[in-house]
């Protein structure tokens, strides 16, 4: 990161919505920590794994060169994505007789970049090859095949080989670190999963048996559902029938009403409730810590604020203080946290015919840089080492040069109520409203000069859809205006400014905040 050598008051802090008084007024909020109280590791599960479209869109230059992106400036270890056994991805086919044929030159393309990048797979295994399938079922344009096997032993042999071709390719130590995750959703029928819960426990005891066959070390788990469902009966199933688990997989969303909707046309509506997302995941993991497998991981390899790729909640200003929030929330009670997904280069509706159409991503498909993404931007600057804090909207953190990290946000629920849809209210220009101050006292510091960064996310600022709108929300972008974007969305420090700390190693300043705003502090040791 480039570091400043002079104070600089620039424009940009009149327009941000952020001031400063070096006042003793009382406050609305205290933020009070010590750089000499530690609580501990920081907890970074947050960015341990991403979500992603499908395999085969893995393939593309634009999804690889925005992966490699996310990596470098979010730096999460592992990704999801769905169709990693589906037609387009050429992994199985029979031939006259019925014997299978294997073939992964598609996925060793993905998954060779994918590791090249240091990063992990989280393997997904599914959906069901044609020439397998007992039906003909599907899901999304791309349509997954989502019907039991026509043979179990098969459907195990193409586990087993997958597995071991694996193995093969990149070592029994790499492997080992990866997690084999059984289908998505088998509770949404019809929908993802043709059948019924019986039936996919005998998939899942198939496949489980497959991937243990080539090293017992190996990590396998499920049952990788909506709305966190089935955690109990899949851990009771697992123990009463000696099946192999290491791991609790399921996926949660923030709206009520709906069901599986590709096309936001049912319409969501962000639930109000101050624990959604968040209480479903420490309610899962009560439910591991009594069950007969009570220290099994737990992975949501599925969260975001809604649970369709056309909900303009996603491109929102809004969204960057919901992730930090519901994470913050979430505490030690999941071992990941993916988000879905990392870029809206996704076609589970088919490919999109506008620049911002509420998609899951991070990124939008030109590679435009969201509110939400700049939640992982900076969390990935955080310190390894998190200080005693008792404000439940912030982190604070020190790394071992001696820098102090201090990211706080306000997240507040605007939405209207249940008779407003997001697809209505969030496609709006929304101003945010003065939330009053938060005072930032960091004692204990080292005696010298730091560099101070101030980094910011909220209305109109590192607003990406602000200046969509400003654009007046054309169809598709102009070479200009994607630069013109991305140019004024980069994440860079809104002020940088020289301080320096005296032997009491106090540092005091007052901050006005808006709703939804989120604001990093970065103390740079110089």
């Amino acid at each position: 990161m480039k570091k400043f050598s002079a104070i600089l008051f620039i424009s940009l802090i009149v327009s941000s919505s952020i001031s400063f008084a070096q006042n003793n007024n009382a406050e609305n909020r205290i933020i009070k920590v010590d750089f000499k109280k530690e609580a501990g590791k920081l907890n970074t599960m947050f960015k341990e794994c991403i979500g992603a479209g499908r395999a085969n869109e893995g393939l593309r230059a634009d999804w690889q060169q925005q992966l490699a992106l996310v990596k470098k400036e979010c730096d999460f270890k592992y990704i999801r994505f769905h169709g990693l056994l589906s037609d387009d991805m050429a992994v199985y086919r029979e031939d006259s007789k019925g014997n299978p044929e294997y073939n992964y030159q598609y996925v060793d393309v993905l998954f060779d970049y994918i590791v090249s990048l240091k990063m992990k797979p989280f393997v997904e295994l599914g959906f069901m090859p044609n020439a397998l399938a007992s039906g003909k079922e599907t899901i999304f344009w791309w349509k997954g095949n989502v019907t039991p096997p026509k043979d179990y032993k098969k459907w195990e042999d193409l586990v087993k080989n997958l597995t071991a071709h694996f193995k093969e390719r990149y070592g029994d130590e790499e492997v080992k670190t990866w997690y084999f995750e059984v289908w998505n959703e088998p509770n949404l029928s019809p929908g993802f999963w043709s059948s019924t819960q019986e039936e996919y426990y005998k998939l899942y005891d198939y496949a489980a048996r497959g991937v243990k066959a080539v090293n017992p070390a190996y990590r396998v788990g499920g049952p990788a559902t909506a709305g966190s469902a089935w955690v109990s009966e899949t851990i009771d199933f697992c123990a009463k029938n000696n099946v192999p688990m290491d791991f609790v997989s399921t996926h949660t969303y923030g709206v009520k009403q709906g069901y599986l909707d590709e096309f936001g046309t049912s319409g969501t509506v962000l639930n109000q409730d101050e624990w959604s997302v968040s209480g479903e995941i420490i309610h899962s993991r009560k439910l591991i810590t009594e069950s007969a497998k009570p220290n099994l991981e737990l992975h949501y390899t599925e969260w975001s604020s809604s649970y369709t790729p056309a909900d303009p909640i996603h491109d929102s200003y809004h969204s960057a203080a919901y992730i930090l929030q519901k994470l913050k929330q979430v505490g030690n009670a999941a071992n990941s946290m993916s988000y879905w997904v990392f870029t809206d280069i996704f076609e589970e509706a088919g490919p999109r015919f506008t620049p911002f159409h509420g998609g899951f991503g991070l990124l939008n498909t030109q590679g435009i840089k969201k509110p939400a993404y700049f939640s992982y931007y900076l969390m990935n600057k955080l310190g390894e080492t998190e200080l005693q804090n008792t404000d439940k909207a912030s982190w604070a953190t020190k790394n071992s040069k001696g820098d102090v990290q201090l990211l706080l946000w306000d997240f507040t629920n605007t939405h209207p109520g249940d008779k407003v849809w997001n697809q209505t209210y969030y496609v709006q220009d929304l101003p945010s409203k003065e939330k009053g101050k938060v005072k930032i006292e960091v004692d204990g510091l080292q005696k010298g000069n730091y560099v101070l960064e101030i980094y910011k996310v909220g209305y109109k600022v590192n607003d990406a859809y602000a200046d969509y709108l400003a654009f007046n929300k054309p169809n598709q972008l102009t070479r200009q205006q994607v630069n013109s974007i991305k140019e004024k969305n980069t994440g860079a420090p809104i002020s940088t400014e020289k301080i320096t700390v005296d032997a009491k190693g106090t540092f005091s300043r007052d901050l006005k905040i808006n709703e939804n705003d989120v604001v990093m502090l970065n103390f740079v040791k110089k």
